[in-house]
């Protein structure tokens, strides 16, 4: 009987309540809350300058009194913690002391070796030789960016982006092509021939799987022609990937990485994400660019830390990792069906947001005109946390735009917060239709 009961669960049809037993999930329907809207970026790169908006934003949230709606980091709770442990001390006393010097740039060759075993049972095969372990996934990224671009060119971004993406670009002194993404799909494939054929950029960063902010997810056959298109103007593509283990159902999306005959997509992941957050162990998969990569790697950090890579590497060959994911995946998916559900019954007529299938971000555009960066003001006086939309734009666009975060468990302090945010937008000033830049 259980078993039947675990089944209903894993598909977020029943959810568990501790000591009372099982009850109906509840699954709001799409309906109730219309998809939010994304304005057409205006044409034409330009400088990026945003850190000091996201330093703002992020630096006043990092107090664990804070209800962390805003942080885009997941509750240690959800992780393996004390196997971790345990494979870090039985690293350490079998490691050999040669492998500290021969494990430099590209990596922990056993640790490789995993990782391809999982790109291997995704359906498509990458070399040992081309994946670089690096410090998370933002090293891999920067490392990829640095490889392809040079100051004053101009990289396509999505829009809504990722500020690490932004704050990248204004690092290197790089121009951003803003390209308006779907809040299911993805980004617009057309307005991006378009760009492309205008502006010659030198590369694209996109997020094609459980996009950061919107949780999009890009269609395996958009992926395909994705790549297709970028291979006819021989333009690379950085794919920021780190949440495509956070995925709803049984089957695993595949990244554009799996389409590349190429090798122009630079592929970038981690463990953060999904099981050892803290230990900063990523990879990139760069293709024909990863000699540039490696040699990148070795002149800036020289190298990750051998013994956490030798650590990780023994857990994954113990086992247990996939059912540490069905696990999190779970907790994952009642989590958002919880905070979308608060967000329905709470927040005004006119809010509006569309239900991810993995990752654990929530996109909601407020009613008339709300302003995000206002009410990011005022939900920290309350001691809660959001994420406003300006910070992934590099117009300081979606000004009425939030993101919500369901990577905590649920629980009444949550319930609470959700509410007094959801009065804060009922009484917020609406400026209307101008807190929202021109197209």
């Amino acid at each position: 009987m259980f078993q039947a009961y675990y089944l209903l669960e894993s598909r977020g049809l029943v959810r568990a309540v501790p000591r009372s037993g099982y009850f109906v999930a509840a699954r709001p329907s799409d309906a109730l809350l219309p998809e939010p809207q994304t304005s057409q970026p205006r044409s034409g790169s330009q400088p990026v300058e945003i850190n000091d908006l996201i330093y703002a934003c992020l630096g006043s949230a990092r107090a664990r009194n804070i209800v962390p709606f805003g942080s885009a980091f997941l509750s240690p709770t959800l992780f393996p913690l004390d196997r971790l442990r345990r494979a870090l001390v039985s690293s350490m006393r079998r490691l050999d002391p040669w492998h500290m010097a021969e494990d430099l740039p590209p990596g922990n060759l056993q640790l490789k070796r995993e990782i391809a075993k999982r790109y291997l049972r995704q359906g498509f095969a990458v070399a040992t030789d081309e994946i670089v372990l690096t410090h998370g996934a933002m090293e891999a990224l920067n490392l990829c960016l640095n490889a392809v671009a040079r100051p004053g060119d101009a990289v396509v971004v999505e829009s809504p982006t990722f500020y690490v993406a932004l704050q990248a670009l204004q690092r290197l002194g790089l121009r951003a092509i803003e390209v308006q993404t779907h809040v299911r799909e993805g980004i617009d494939l057309g307005r991006l021939a378009q760009v492309i054929e205008l502006h010659r950029p030198k590369a694209c960063w996109l997020m094609t799987t459980f996009q950061n902010p919107l949780g999009s997810l890009m269609p395996e056959a958009k992926k395909r022609d994705l790549v297709a298109l970028l291979a006819r103007y021989d333009l690379p593509l950085i794919e920021d990937d780190v949440y495509s283990e956070l995925y709803e159902g049984n089957i695993a999306p595949l990244p554009a990485k799996a389409f590349d005959h190429r090798g122009l997509v630079l592929h970038c992941s981690s463990f953060s994400k999904c099981l050892a957050p803290g230990y900063r162990v990523g990879w990139a998969t760069p293709g024909r660019f990863t000699h540039d990569v490696e040699r990148l790697k070795l002149s800036t950090s020289l190298s990750g830390s051998i013994p956490v890579q030798a650590a990780l590497a023994g857990y994954l060959q113990e086992g247990g990792y996939d059912r540490h994911l069905r696990s999190l995946r779970q907790s994952l998916q009642a989590q958002r069906d919880s905070l979308f559900d608060a967000v329905t019954r709470h927040f005004p007529d006119g809010t509006r947001l569309a239900r991810p299938a993995g990752g654990y971000f929530v996109w909601v555009e407020l009613p008339g005109g709300v302003d995000a960066m206002a009410l990011h003001r005022a939900a920290l006086a309350q001691r809660i946390s959001l994420a406003p939309g300006p910070m992934f734009s590099a117009r300081a666009a979606f000004q009425h735009h939030i993101r919500l975060t369901c990577g905590q468990p649920w629980d009444a302090t949550r319930e609470r917060a959700m509410r007094t945010l959801a009065r804060m937008v009922v009484d917020a000033p609406c400026p209307g239709a101008s807190a929202q830049p021109p197209l």
